[in-house]
């Protein structure tokens, strides 16, 4: 692997024009591609084997034409202070609003909310609700317009107007912080680096890896049914491990330089050797996305896929383009411990003798070992407690910004008709088996309607036929809450006694219990998920470090930090603490793939700096070195650089903070949290003392598996074979010519 890759950033140091115009192509036609691509909207949500999705899968068979997948919209009318809607001037106002509503081509039907008796009992909320023939993705916006020009109309005569439901979908804002979380990357890879140059090229690799991945996935976006949020993340995840990457090779380069060596020799051996690295900690992050596939939930795989496919440019970038741009760059990249003219005039760093931070921390962690673990798997438990408490679910307009027409759409109706108004479950009864089908469905709507926290029942509608019926079933709490879930559970208990009587089969649905199922499914992975991600890295570890125990540490170490960036998670977004800091304004159940995800993207991203940081340890250990000294030596050359890429990778997270849609929000903060746990608590301070416990033990493995298992050269064993790549003076040259 070493020789292989040593050779390949040699080759692009040299042909660096033909590297450079490869991937300016490739970024070209990229772009070209997402220029000319039709807009994506949110990814259709469909969980394939759940009771929900077979009932919607019945609704598109029995109720040809419904669209039981079509976009939802509800006008919210509210009477000023004093009056109400069946006022004559409100509701001329309102029946006003309901023929304009009718006129869209995409609407399949509207209704009056006086003829459906949809008024609150105090009688100053209303609400029309309008169905649309296709998706909200789908839905053009001559139809978004003219449901908002029909809801400013009632507006301008007097009365309060929201629009909820997924037919206005508010378009994601990450704001500012996001780039002042590039900001913040650049301002770090200056101070680790000293120079301009070569601060500027992890950021200038990144951003183009970021460019083509983003572009390819806005390119095929509505062909693969990609929605906003897959771009997001694969932006969020590329420009992190983009930079992370290069700043591990261009840090490597200059200690390669440091030691004497010429420029192409230098870009050989760092991408022989941290490529290497880079290499493997780019295929966990890679096993840990498209592992999400095995959820089987289309829109998790898609996300997942996506992702991995900006992480694996990353990589390529790195090990080609890297090597390529530091060829251009020439002299204006210094070598280790010396500054750029800008920031230094080329002088040397001062106080090169003296042990660096990392050395310092290392040789103190190895002294105090026991001290150190016990300390930080101490502070991480404590940190993980709030975890226990974890309640799950999926956002809906509840959860958005109290500015958004959704949020106080939903507010209004929760005022006007109670909190289980925004989120009714839909029962559809198969009764196609039944002798009396229409007997089976009275039965039906007679249950439910005895059921504790059951508010109201609809009358059945048939389908032509008269075998399928579907009845709105009303909560008395609102959709995300526990209370709902169990009320889902109980009704389908009821239906299996009801099919074993009747031969009708109920079916519970709804976006309601479409995100209980989700959840549920979600629960359900989450163990072979991890058995399965967990698995594929670990034995990719033991190729790499040749060693059951350090990967083992690893693994473990790993799910300390998880758990205590889920405790972080669950405390500010479902218990509120710090809410407002970070702009949350509704504090509620934790989005449902959070767990999931986080397992799958957080070990990922451990095992980078896990992979970077004992490589060089183990460079160490197999060069000679006693396993106290390894360790010493690991931090020595690797600490600065993994601290920088642990701030740089939090800082890009935290900077998606500030979006305006909470999934992307909770994203943003858990990913940030969990690196800075595991890279400074678990990586930087349980490792070393980890293994300074473990001592020559750590590095053991069976002499049977070593001889098995394939060498795959990460430390730059075959590199010391050939020359050292130091120029040659006149003596060694006649000493050459001479053999």
């Amino acid at each position: 692997m070493a020789t292989f890759l040593y050779k390949l950033g040699r080759l692009a140091f040299r042909r660096r024009h033909f590297v450079a115009l490869i991937w300016v192509a490739l970024l070209t036609l990229a772009g070209v591609g997402a220029a000319n691509a039709p807009a994506a909207g949110a990814s259709s949500f469909s969980i394939p084997g759940t009771e929900a999705q077979k009932a919607f899968d019945l609704l598109e068979q029995r109720f040809p034409g419904m669209s039981a997948d079509g976009a939802t919209a509800r006008v919210v009318f509210k009477a000023p202070t004093g009056e109400k809607m069946a006022d004559k001037a409100n509701k001329a106002t309102v029946e006003k609003t309901v023929k304009a509503l009718e006129d869209g081509s995409e609407v399949t039907s509207v209704t009056d909310p006086f003829k459906a008796k949809a008024v609150s009992k105090n009688g100053s909320i209303a609400y029309a609700s309008v169905k649309y023939k296709v998706s909200g993705m789908e839905l053009k916006d001559s139809s978004k317009g003219a449901l908002e020009a029909a809801a400013q109309q009632a507006r301008d005569a007097g009365l309060t107007v929201e629009v909820g439901g997924d037919a206005l979908q508010a378009t994601p804002e990450t704001g500012s912080t996001e780039v002042i979380g590039i900001a913040i990357a650049a301002v770090v890879l200056v101070i680790t680096f000293g120079s301009l140059i070569a601060a500027g090229l992890p950021l200038l690799t990144a951003l183009i890896g970021v460019g083509i991945g983003v572009s390819t996935i806005t390119a095929l976006a509505s062909a693969l049914d990609l929605g906003t949020t897959t771009s997001t993340l694969a932006m969020m995840i590329g420009l992190a491990v983009g930079i992370d990457y290069a700043l591990f090779i261009v840090s490597r380069y200059r200690a390669e330089l440091a030691e004497g060596r010429e420029r192409e020799e230098a870009a050989g051996r760092a991408v022989g050797t941290a490529g290497s690295a880079v290499v493997f900690a780019g295929l966990t992050v890679v096993i840990a996305l498209v592992g999400l596939s095995v959820v089987n939930i289309p829109m998790l795989t898609k996300m997942g896929v996506a992702a991995a496919g900006t992480v694996a440019i990353a990589v390529l970038i790195a090990l080609t383009m890297i090597p390529a741009l530091l060829g251009y760059a020439g002299r204006k990249v210094q070598p280790a411990g010396q500054k750029s003219r800008l920031l230094g005039g080329g002088r040397a760093a001062k106080n090169a003798s003296r042990p660096n931070m990392g050395t310092r921390w290392a040789s103190f962690v190895v002294r105090r070992p026991l001290a150190v673990l016990l300390l930080g798997v101490v502070g991480l438990g404590a940190a993980a407690v709030p975890a226990a408490s974890l309640e799950l679910g999926l956002p809906d307009d509840g959860s958005q910004p109290a500015s958004t027409t959704q949020r106080r759409a939903y507010d209004l109706l929760s005022d006007g008709f109670g909190p289980g108004f925004n989120g009714p479950l839909m029962l559809v009864v198969d009764a196609k088996a039944s002798d009396d089908p229409k007997g089976a469905v009275t039965r039906v709507a007679d249950t439910v309607k005895d059921l504790k926290g059951v508010v109201s029942v609809t009358p059945a509608t048939y389908n032509k036929p008269g075998d399928t019926a579907m009845i709105t079933v009303i909560a008395d709490s609102k959709p995300s809450s526990v209370k709902t879930e169990n009320l889902v559970h109980t009704i389908r208990d009821a239906g299996g006694d009801i099919k074993a009587d009747t031969d009708a089969q109920v079916l519970v649905t709804g976006s309601t219990a479409m995100n209980i199922d989700f959840s549920q499914k979600l629960n359900d992975a989450l163990v072979p998920y991890l058995a399965l991600v967990v698995g594929l890295a670990f034995l990719l570890l033991i190729v790499v470090f040749r060693s059951i125990l350090v990967p083992l540490k690893a693994a473990l170490g790993f799910l300390l930090s998880v758990m205590a960036a889920l405790g972080a998670v669950v405390a500010v977004f479902q218990w509120g603490w710090l809410a407002n800091l970070i702009g949350v304004e509704q504090t509620g159940p934790i989005m449902s793939m959070m767990p999931i995800f986080m397992v799958g993207v957080v070990f990922g991203l451990a095992m980078d700096y896990e992979v970077f940081l004992v490589t060089r340890m183990r460079e160490a250990y197999v060069h000679g070195e006693k396993p106290g000294q390894a360790i010493v030596t690991g931090f020595k050359h690797g600490a600065r650089v993994v601290t920088a890429a642990a701030v740089i990778m939090i800082a890009v997270f935290s900077g998606f903070i500030g979006s305006s849609e909470s999934m992307i929000k909770m994203i943003g903060f858990g990913l940030a949290i969990a690196v800075f746990f595991d890279a400074f608590v678990v990586r930087m301070a349980l490792v070393p003392a980890v293994l300074a416990l473990l001592g020559k033990k750590a590095w053991w493995l069976p002499g049977w598996l070593d001889r098995a298992l394939p060498n795959v050269d990460v430390e730059g064993e075959g590199l010391r074979k050939m020359g050292d790549g130091r120029p040659r003076n006149e003596d060694d040259d006649r000493e050459l010519a001479r053999v």
